[in-house]
């Protein structure tokens, strides 16, 4: 039944192979794609109106908002909404901004027909599903950031546990329980990581707390 299928929504500007994907997805046993969109703007309102599905499949290069762009807005307005990236890009930058920004796959558009069901079931499962070569952009880029030099922007170790959490995908509710502290100080600490580190929104803090180093080894306490 219906009902009973994985959900997927489409992002996609390119009518033919916007058409392509998504009978490629209803074609496959238990998915369904119900909804195709050709920008991030006209996926984001359908958001807003009602239930939001399983996954969203973006193409990173669209008119208006890119799919990056896209993912934190999606996220925030469904944060158990997986974003898988869909490109012609292998590009290491869109690569590590697209999961710095909460993508939780990265697939190639020359290898779709053959990866698009498995990836879809792998991110299901908590898998990060990305081709060969997207996987050891991402590789070389975390080997050379682990490498780079801490600068040091006046973080205070408590900023720096809110920081990690967020790297790890919490929402601010999440990170509040798991510091039992309230929603407002969580509130006030993001203030101040955005003020020192000169950035502006979640995902560049993240970012740039990734790309310099910023992040501690060790995982936060849980108390």
């Amino acid at each position: 039944m219906p009902s009973e299928k994985i959900e997927i929504w489409l992002i996609e500007d390119n009518d033919v192979f916007r058409s392509t994907v998504a009978r490629l997805i209803n074609l496959a046993a238990g998915l369904h794609c119900p909804r195709a969109f050709s920008s991030c703007e006209e996926t984001l309102a359908a958001l807003k109106k009602g239930s939001a599905p399983q996954i969203i499949i973006s193409d990173v290069g669209l008119p208006g908002m890119n799919g990056i762009e896209g993912i934190k807005k999606i996220k925030d307005l469904s944060p158990t909404t997986h974003v898988l990236m869909l490109t012609v890009y292998e590009d290491h930058q869109k690569v590590f901004d697209a999961i710095c920004a909460g993508a939780s796959g990265y697939l190639l558009k020359n290898s779709l027909e053959k990866t698009l069901t498995t990836a879809i079931h792998d991110v299901l499962q908590g898998g990060a599903p990305m081709n060969p070569r997207v996987a050891r952009l991402v590789l070389d880029k975390f080997t050379r950031l682990s490498h780079a030099p801490q600068k040091d922007y006046g973080l205070s170790e408590r900023e720096k546990e809110v920081l990690e959490l967020m790297s790890q995908g919490m929402i601010m509710k999440q990170i509040a329980d798991q510091l039992s502290v309230s929603y407002h100080t969580i509130n006030n600490h993001l203030r101040n990581i955005y003020g020192k580190l000169h950035v502006h929104t979640r995902s560049g803090a993240v970012a740039k707390a990734l790309r310099e180093n910023l992040l501690s080894k060790e995982s936060p306490p849980n108390s």
